[in-house]
């Protein structure tokens, strides 16, 4: 070999070696620059889910703040504004520092300062006053400007700067999360974005600013199709012997049980919250139909009871829990899934308040259906009126509101004779003639009717300002009358066109089915009744 060889060879070697030191510096730096981007909110912050403009929660419950620090770092929050506050300090542990406010009114706007000896982090334009979580899937994720009249909307939210919103990012996660992974929409004054906020839960928000007349915050953490077993928790679920998915044999999905649990609803617990609001249950008649009318309480109960520990006690431990009865899907389907879902939501009572779903609400919107909606007619336009009747729910169980009629007419008594029905309400009922939207079940034995048994229609013969007579002579002898049903079909009625009504025309009747046997006390009687 040369000399003039090996000295090229040489430098060509340097050159590499140069080039791989500067490359391993280059590396460096963006590593170095990545960690200094990912920490840019400083090692002082708040959890992902506080925010400039958020609402917290107002006297007298407390709201709880909570975020990360330097570790063994002394943390004390205080409130600038109408009425200042100062907490006493914590201490930074496992890097996460959390203080429980004293009560505050409903107002603001507030300045909230997290301080530590160096550092300091703070949210402007805070305000106090209720805040709702907004959960279920895509009837509650369906957006403002989806909806009937959306352009209209979208200009009168400029007239409600003290309702304000919080969207929560679609994440899936196989252990419970101790905060959110993303935040789709920061908390944020009304502008352009109530445009991809869910339309339910800000109409909602809105009707209960114009009622109570304090800010309103909202929270919205839903996922399209998906059951009500993702949003459970492995103890609800359990309660309903239902097993948590097998994660080491298959990859997650969001219609998983429990994944959007650990990773949408669990990190919100340390939140104090007034209440919720619910829409769902479409996924479930496909899936675990039979199990809704367990799972669905169920997670009630353990949402309850998970956002009073996580909160230290703040929100209540039976907050309101308010809910939509499902819509509508397919026109002349006998498929019965939606009926039994609608039923199963209410755990097989017809009505809420029951003694199995306390201090819950619920909207009827089986007269809501919408055939030419573009997004599928199982996604309704006419998101108004769900959440006009989600309001008089709130107003009357969340609270307690004297003389707020929420729910429409719901069967007080049952007359039974060999030729007629006799149904008498609970309230005086609008009602307009029908020939098929109630029926009768036909039965030689006396046990449960089912699907699967002879329902024949019966005619509304006549009409009281309470009741209704039905004609139910199309029961062939030797056969008699063993149950009854009202509204029992997947699209019962058309727009608004449902036959009983309460007085006002305003709430429709709920569906119910009853069955003669086995006996259910003093509901359902066999004696002649009066003709109304």
């Amino acid at each position: 070999m040369t000399a003039m060889t090996f000295l090229d060879r040489s430098v060509q070697l340097l050159i590499h070696v140069g080039y791989l030191i500067g490359m391993a510096l280059t590396l460096c730096f963006v590593f170095v620059l990545y960690l200094s981007i990912a920490n840019s909110d400083g090692p002082l912050r708040f959890a992902s889910y506080y925010g400039d403009h958020m609402v917290l929660q107002k006297s007298p419950e407390r709201a709880v703040l909570w975020g990360y620090g330097p570790e063994g770092a002394q943390v004390t929050v205080s409130l600038s504004g109408p009425v200042p506050q100062n907490t006493s300090a914590v201490n930074v542990t496992k890097g996460i520092w959390r203080v429980t406010l004293d009560p505050v009114d409903a107002g603001g706007p507030y300045n909230v300062t997290a301080a530590s000896e160096d550092y300091e982090a703070t949210l402007t334009d805070v305000l106090f006053g209720d805040v709702w979580l907004c959960g279920g899937q895509s009837n509650m994720y369906f957006k403002t400007n989806q909806i009937f009249n959306a352009s209209e909307e979208l200009v009168l939210s400029a007239k409600y700067p003290h309702v304000r919103t919080f969207m929560v990012a679609l994440n899936t996660g196989e252990t419970e999360l101790t905060d959110l992974i993303h935040v789709e929409l920061p908390w944020s004054v009304p502008k352009a974005n109530v445009a991809e906020f869910s339309a339910v839960c800000w109409l909602f928000g809105r009707h209960m600013y114009d009622i109570l007349k304090y800010p309103i915050g909202l929270v919205e953490s839903c996922w399209g199709g998906t059951p009500v077993e993702a949003w459970s928790s492995s103890r609800a679920l359990e309660h309903c012997g239902l097993k948590p998915t097998n994660t080491m044999i298959q990859s997650l999905g969001p219609r998983d049980n429990s994944v959007l649990w650990n990773a949408m609803i669990h990190p919100l617990l340390n939140m104090t919250i007034y209440g919720a609001i619910w829409y769902q249950g479409e996924a479930n008649v496909d899936y675990h139909q039979d199990k809704y009318n367990c799972s669905f309480p169920a997670m009630i109960d353990d949402w309850r009871m998970s956002f009073h520990q996580g909160s230290a006690y703040q929100t209540a431990p039976d907050f309101p829990f308010g809910f939509v009865q499902l819509s509508t899907y397919e026109k002349n389907s006998t498929y019965d899934g939606f009926p039994n879902i609608r039923w199963h939501q209410t755990a097989d009572t017809g009505f809420v308040p029951n003694p199995r779903l306390k201090k819950t609400f619920m909207a009827v919107a089986l007269d809501l259906p919408d055939q030419t909606s573009p997004y599928g007619s199982i996604h309704p336009r006419d998101k108004q009126d769900v959440a006009y009747r989600l309001t008089l729910g709130a107003r009357a169980v969340a609270y307690e509101e004297e003389k707020v009629t929420f729910l429409g007419p719901f069967p007080k008594h049952i007359l039974s004779a060999q030729t007629y029905i006799n149904i008498t309400y609970d309230q005086k009922v609008s009602v307009t003639w029908s020939k098929d939207i109630f029926e009768v079940c036909c039965s030689n034995v006396t046990t449960p009717c089912e699907a699967s048994s002879l329902w024949v229609p019966a005619l509304i013969q006549h009409r009281g300002s309470d009741s209704v007579l039905l004609d139910v002579t199309k029961c062939p002898p030797p056969s008699e009358v063993a149950a009854v049903r009202y509204a029992w079909k997947d699209w019962p009625c058309d727009f608004k066109a449902c036959p009983i009504y309460s007085s006002s025309n305003i709430l429709p009747a709920p569906p119910f089915i009853f069955n003669r046997y086995p006996s259910v006390g003093n509901f359902w009687k066999t004696t002649e009744p009066d003709l109304p």
